[in-house]
């Protein structure tokens, strides 16, 4: 008697960036045979380049603000002479000791990643690879020393994750030594005398915020009327008064023509003309995804103008065994949004449960100092008529946990349904405002009105407690 066995379903995944990772993962663990081909290492740039050790860099900053502000707390801080007098210690940073934390801490971290796919059975091929229509990837690897070794990996579905790389200027080319991309950062091995930034949005507002507390001085360029355009306004404009505050110039309404190295530094030269002299300069002007020449028009793929992947709320391109994650689809490019879009093509692609990702649900964080977290509707759609919503806004400094920690800037802004006080979005403004934001996302994804939120109990005193004080300050009369 013959018996016919089913054959596992096969899950190809280019690019082992954060989507990559746990749609193989995903497929794994729900009995898919998987493969996935990653050219950098797993975690991609996000873990090796981006994410992974830009925070790190910007957890050194913040210990040294953290230091440097102590004495507002009553804490100084003194040695000895030999003569037994009492000086002030200079704060400094060994950046190259920095940088070498940090990215050992990316391997590590893409090292554990690699280990937790094989120890889940997953094939993990170091290489690249492209589309040879809609069933089919070839990975191209450098196992025969002399020549190039081809696989040929058939699928019933295949995940994209190729992830994004740096906007480059024709006009400001990168070199690594004077002219940076936020990727070539972590060979410095000095503090930057003078740092230019060019780019005020998440990335260029990180950076400058992280380097002149590390030291530097810092000038921040911006062709928006304020930094991180697109974000809160009463956000933005806390952020770019902390900045100016400690000391960085912040150039607003200023486009930046071209950056050129010089003998000793650069110099931007500004549309009108203006030049600004540095010793480096940071180019963070945007990205553009990994999606040239990896066969996906050929597969019949959909693009954007801009050459991101077309994707729907489950991740699925116009080929429907074809899937897209991370920053190479037309969704929102953060690491989270990416791991969901991940787990979500997988369950689809696999017939199991699942729900589409609702971008408003989604919290986003920027890690300057103080950090801004916002998740749900945003004030400006409320005053667009977008969406009908009641605006709270609360100081942080009305809280005892803040005054008890010398914190002056930042704030807990709810939004709630007009009417039925159904919590729709919020943004919060403080020291780990990424940690804060947990509760109102809650109150978001499972539709809390804000006398809910109100009734949960903070701790006292704590920073949350601005989040249920806020709350319970639009209480709906029923």
């Amino acid at each position: 008697m013959a018996y016919e066995f089913e054959r596992k379903q096969r899950i190809a995944v280019l690019g082992g960036g954060p989507g990559g990772y746990e749609a193989a993962l995903t497929g794994a663990q729900l009995g898919a045979e998987v493969t996935v081909i990653e050219r950098s290492g797993v975690g991609g740039s996000a873990v090796l380049t981006d994410v992974v050790p830009s925070k790190t860099l910007i957890a050194t900053a913040e210990a040294v603000g953290n230091v440097d502000e102590a004495t507002d707390l009553g804490v100084q801080f003194f040695s000895r002479t030999d003569a037994g007098r009492a000086v002030k210690p200079e704060i400094t940073v060994n950046l190259a000791a920095v940088n070498a934390r940090l990215l050992r801490l990316a391997r590590q971290q893409s090292e554990d990643m690699k280990s937790q796919l094989i120890k889940a059975g997953v094939r993990v091929i170091h290489g690249d690879g492209r589309l040879d229509g809609p069933n089919r990837l070839i990975a191209s690897t450098g196992r025969g020393k002399s020549r190039v070794d081809f696989d040929e990996i058939e699928a019933d579905t295949i995940v994209v994750s190729v992830g994004a790389t740096p906007r480059v200027l024709p006009t400001a080319k990168p070199d690594g030594e004077r002219i940076f991309t936020w990727t070539q950062l972590y060979g410095l091995q000095e503090i930057p005398e003078h740092l230019i930034v060019v780019g005020s949005g998440v990335t260029g507002a990180e950076f400058a915020s992280a380097y002149r507390t590390l030291g530097s001085e810092v000038t921040l360029i911006s062709s928006r009327d304020q930094v991180l355009p697109g974000e809160d306004a009463d956000a933005a404009r806390v952020i770019e008064d902390v900045f100016k505050r400690n000391g960085m110039t912040v150039l607003s309404k200023s486009r930046a023509e071209s950056v050129v190295r010089t003998d000793e530094g650069v110099v931007a030269t500004l549309s009108d003309g203006r030049t600004v002299e540095g010793s480096h300069c940071l180019m963070a002007v945007g990205s553009i995804p990994n999606t040239a020449g990896i066969g996906l028009a050929e597969a019949g793929v959909q693009l954007t103008e801009s050459g991101h992947i077309r994707v729907n709320r489950v991740a699925r391109t116009s080929v429907p065994s074809i899937y897209a994650a991370g920053d190479c689809s037309d969704f929102l490019p953060l690491a989270s949004v990416a791991s969901m879009q991940g787990r979500t093509a997988v369950f689809h692609a696999m017939g199991d449960a699942v729900n589409p990702t609702e971008l408003r649900n989604v919290t986003s964080n920027i890690f300057t100092q103080p950090e801004i977290a916002t998740v749900g509707w945003s004030q400006k759609q409320i005053e667009d008529g977008i969406a009908q919503g009641e605006i709270y806004k609360l100081p942080l400094a009305s809280n005892p946990r803040a005054k008890m920690m010398g914190i002056r800037d930042g704030f807990v802004k709810l939004f709630a349904r007009t009417g039925s006080g159904t919590v729709i979005g919020g943004v919060i403004v403080a020291p780990k405002a990424s940690e804060l934001i947990m509760s109102v996302a809650l109150a978001v994804e499972h539709r809390l009105t804000v006398d809910q939120l109100a009734r949960a109990f903070s701790v006292y005193p704590s920073l949350t407690g601005s989040i249920t004080d806020a709350a319970r300050a639009m209480h709906i009369v029923h």
